[in-house]
């Protein structure tokens, strides 16, 4: 049985996971990591060194080259220390954009590791029901 404590600091952590990925969407890479990330924070992106500061300078590389960037979450399942958030980022607002998956694990309110994993939107698809 979940208590009401307990919910309340899921959602405390979904909102918390939600703003992270708002602000480095916004360009405010330093100020969703000294906001939200803790000490050790480890992530799983194949493409980065597994530490804070190498995904944190992609993030902002990623920020200059793509400054209308935009994020529209569809989903944020909580439960304990993990926050999954299910999302439609575009790197422009006319390309078709990634559905993103990020899944936060939290240690005392804080990430302390991250995944992430992406599908392009393809333009043709036969599914009916979209991707989100």
């Amino acid at each position: 049985m979940i208590t009401k404590q307990q919910s309340t600091n899921t959602q405390s952590l979904k909102e918390k996971a939600v703003s992270f990925l708002q602000l480095v969407a916004s360009g405010k890479v330093r100020e969703a990591y000294n906001n939200y990330i803790g000490p050790d924070f480890c992530h799983h992106n194949p493409y980065f060194r597994g530490d804070a500061e190498a995904l944190m300078i992609a993030m902002e590389e990623n920020a200059v080259k793509n400054p209308n960037k935009v994020l529209e979450v569809k989903r944020v399942i909580g439960e304990h220390d993990i926050v999954t958030v299910y999302s439609h980022i575009k790197q422009t607002p006319e390309e078709l954009g990634v559905a993103v998956v990020h899944i936060f694990r939290f240690l005392n309110d804080q990430i302390v590791e991250l995944w992430d994993i992406g599908q392009a939107i393809p333009e043709n698809s036969p599914n009916e029901n979209g991707m989100f």
